[in-house]
């Protein structure tokens, strides 16, 4: 017998009811209900559910493979499969190195090869991020269109514009005119868009140089420092690098940046002269002579992006 509790009573479903001596009246029975017999349903089998497709994760930049060179490292990372360059050093720990080229490892000789894949899972997060990053990245300067190679093409210079200028001549040359911000360049009669090309790099690198022996030299000075010397790299999106022999080298490409991009890349290495690491005390001698860091890491990371595609 189903039974509800209200309150402290306790109420009987379907009882009969004991507070009167009358019996209770004969209710007329209801007619017995014929059993039916149940539907027929067609054997009708039931639809096809198509089986769900995962879709394949991007695989993650990796370095160049060198015919002459050691075989890259493989290493699980959950769905990723993670190919890296490995390099023996004579540094005290482990260091890690992202660019467009996927990740380098740098490690002193002393350590395991399960000591460096535990280090790489230990900051597996940051890198599988930084190299999705970069890939996004590549991939929107690759679908970017690339400048057409004529008279009046426009090329970025120091955060603006110039424009080229062609002309024929018997051999290949170049000039600036800073007033009206043309590039006159000469060309033979045969001569090819790849060697033009050439000609306008090596047009910028000379500019390039001359900027930045410039630019060190004034923020040497205000760091109170010195530098052994200069070359030009032409790397994916790696601006500058300093080494404990006091060697800089600075991406050319900053050519085509504004003049406080340059000197923030610019300070930042001269920075590594006194503190070679990413310390707290190192962003503290960046501040010294460059307050503004953090807001020209973020325009340089933007403007990087939205470069025309020049050069191959």
């Amino acid at each position: 017998m189903k039974t509800i509790r209200v309150g402290d009573q306790q109420l009987d479903l379907f009882a009969h009811d004991v507070s009167t001596s009358t019996p209770p009246v004969a209710r007329p029975m209801a007619p017995p209900v014929l059993p039916v017999a149940p539907p027929i349903v067609a054997d009708v089998p039931p639809a096809a559910v198509p089986p769900l497709v995962v879709p394949a994760l991007p695989p993650l930049p990796s370095p160049p493979r060198s015919a002459d060179g050691p075989p890259l490292r493989q290493l699980q990372l959950g769905p990723h499969l993670l190919e890296f360059a490995l390099r023996r050093s004579t540094r005290r720990s482990i260091g890690f190195m992202i660019d467009d080229n996927g990740l380098r490892v740098t490690a002193p000789k002393r350590v395991t090869l399960a000591e460096i894949d535990n280090a790489i899972r230990a900051k597996q997060g940051w890198i599988i991020s930084k190299l999705q990053e970069r890939g996004e990245r590549k991939v929107q300067r690759q679908q970017r269109p690339p400048v057409v190679w004529s008279d009046g093409a426009v090329l970025p210079y120091l955060g603006g514009e110039i424009t080229l200028r062609l002309h024929q001549a018997p051999r290949h040359r170049a000039s600036f005119q800073r007033d009206s911000g043309e590039l006159h360049v000469w060309v033979t009669p045969t001569g090819t868009e790849q060697q033009l090309k050439e000609k306008v790099k090596a047009w910028f690198q000379h500019e390039a140089r001359q900027l930045f022996e410039e630019r060190l030299d004034l923020y040497a000075a205000k760091l109170g420092v010195r530098y052994d010397s200069l070359s030009l790299s032409s790397a994916g999106t790696r601006w500058g690098s300093c080494t404990v022999q006091r060697k800089i080298r600075l991406n050319w490409r900053l050519i085509h940046f504004a003049l406080p991009l340059v000197d923030y890349v610019v300070a930042h290495e001269l920075s590594h002269l006194l503190e070679m690491n990413h310390s707290p005390r190192f962003w503290a001698t960046v501040e010294s002579i460059y307050p503004d860091y953090d807001g020209a890491k973020q325009a340089l990371r933007k403007r990087s992006q939205e470069l025309p595609v020049l050069f191959n």
